[in-house]
């Protein structure tokens, strides 16, 4: 079972043009408690973000809640870490946005769903702080 710490405010997942460059709202890092993950794709310049730190001129889904997996040491060579989690979110119909970075994997869900999301993962045995 997982621990996850679930991060204080609201998150948004936004969406800037393909070639956009990173916004200047984006060029310092976020707070000790808080995450910012910033991918380039051929389509698109895809940002997930504190809900305040939205770019000017971005579509924007507000009002997601992100949960952080911990106590793991994780490494690259794990296998279903997301899949213990996304499985029972499935189950219990719960939408969601993953991503993942070197040291560890992150979960949204959004801010309305969140208790059922919370109980969903607590009733698999998954603890979760915050």
């Amino acid at each position: 079972m997982l621990d996850l710490d679930l991060l204080p405010g609201e998150y948004a997942v936004c969406r800037l043009p393909a070639g956009s460059t990173l916004p200047a709202t984006l060029t310092t890092g976020p707070d000790d408690k808080s995450v910012i993950s910033v991918t380039w794709g051929v389509d698109e310049l895809s940002i997930i973000c504190p809900q305040d730190r939205v770019p000017d001129g971005a579509v924007a889904d507000t009002a997601w809640r992100c949960l952080r997996v911990t106590g793991l040491d994780l490494n690259l060579t794990m296998t279903g870490v997301l899949a213990s989690l996304v499985g029972p979110l499935a189950d219990a119909r719960v939408n969601i946005v993953t991503f993942s970075t070197y040291d560890t994997d992150y979960l949204l869900v959004p801010s309305v769903r969140l208790t059922e999301a919370v109980n969903t993962l607590t009733s698999v045995g998954h603890r979760i702080a915050g």
